[in-house]
């Protein structure tokens, strides 16, 4: 289950590992291009702002991290 629309900026924890580009399950990236109908350009950062990897991802492949809780209609 994926949890609500992504916007550009969101934060987002990859879900599976892409070993090919240097990633993990469970890093943090954040959300910097939409290309409708499901991908997304997300760059992931290492401690020192430095890129690790700039990769399209389809939506399936990450969740959206949330601070505050999303109202319920």
């Amino acid at each position: 289950m994926q949890n609500g629309p992504v916007k550009l900026l969101d934060v987002v924890a990859l879900l599976e590992d892409r070993k090919q580009d240097g990633l993990v399950s469970g890093q943090i990236g954040t959300v910097v291009e939409v290309y409708p109908p499901d991908a997304f350009e997300v760059e992931f950062l290492d401690s020192e702002g430095r890129t690790i990897s700039l990769v399209t991802l389809k939506r399936s492949e990450f969740l959206v991290l949330r601070h505050e809780p999303v109202s319920q209609p």
